[in-house]
């Protein structure tokens, strides 16, 4: 028995359950909440809707974002690539946002995407009410999933877009031309060989969670 209140492990490839503990308890997933954000932005670059070579500019609500972040200033500008390379390595809570914001023009707006995807890839218990997993805000107590929906989202990523592992295995990088430094939340990318990612997260409200993947 695993001292989590939940946890799955799952074969990428075929989507096979291999262990499980309270699999469908719906707990608050913090910056676990942003494999979802990296799956749809992912989708969004092999559907073509956006290139990774695009312009984002931070808006004020991006710029406020509080937990890990890259402390974007309003009306910053960075590409597609930077601001996902900065979810994936760094969990920046601003770049989610303005990644968030570019796709669907509000975060609110992204959010209603993420929960329809959730729906089409038959996550039950989940619902998201924003894009970082942050507590912040009311509604913030009614962001939920369980290992079982991590599982399954962290398998649609990774097995159908291979090419997020070209940020999620990054170790430690830089933005704004070396100038700002970004390392690696999951240690495992260091510290355990063969680890392809995927995301880490911790809010008091959460707790220590993690989706990570290895091949």
């Amino acid at each position: 028995k695993l001292p989590a209140k939940g946890a799955v492990l799952m074969d990428a490839a075929t989507g096979t359950v291999l262990y499980e503990q309270n699999a469908h308890e719906k707990l608050h997933p913090a910056s676990v909440t942003k494999v979802m954000t990296m799956l749809l932005v992912m989708e969004a670059l092999d559907q073509g809707k956006i290139t990774l070579t695009d312009t984002v500019t931070a808006s004020e609500s991006a710029a406020a974002k509080g937990g890990s972040q890259i402390y974007l200033k309003v009306g910053e500008q960075m590409t597609v690539e930077t601001l996902l390379k900065s979810v994936a390595v760094a969990s920046a809570n601003d770049a989610a946002c303005a990644l968030a914001e570019h796709l669907a023009g509000s975060e609110a707006a992204f959010v209603q995407k993420m929960n329809q995807r959730a729906k089409e890839l038959k996550m039950e218990d989940t619902h998201f009410v924003n894009c970082t997993g942050l507590d912040d805000g009311e509604d913030a107590k009614n962001h939920l999933t369980s290992a079982y929906d991590i599982a399954l989202m962290s398998r649609q990523l990774l097995y159908y877009h291979p090419s997020v592992k070209n940020y999620t295995t990054i170790w430690m990088d830089t933005v704004r031309d070396g100038t700002f430094g970004l390392s690696n939340t999951n240690k495992l990318v260091r510290f355990y060989s063969g680890c392809t990612g995927l995301k880490t997260g911790y809010t008091s409200q959460a707790g220590f969670c993690l989706s990570a993947s290895a091949m």
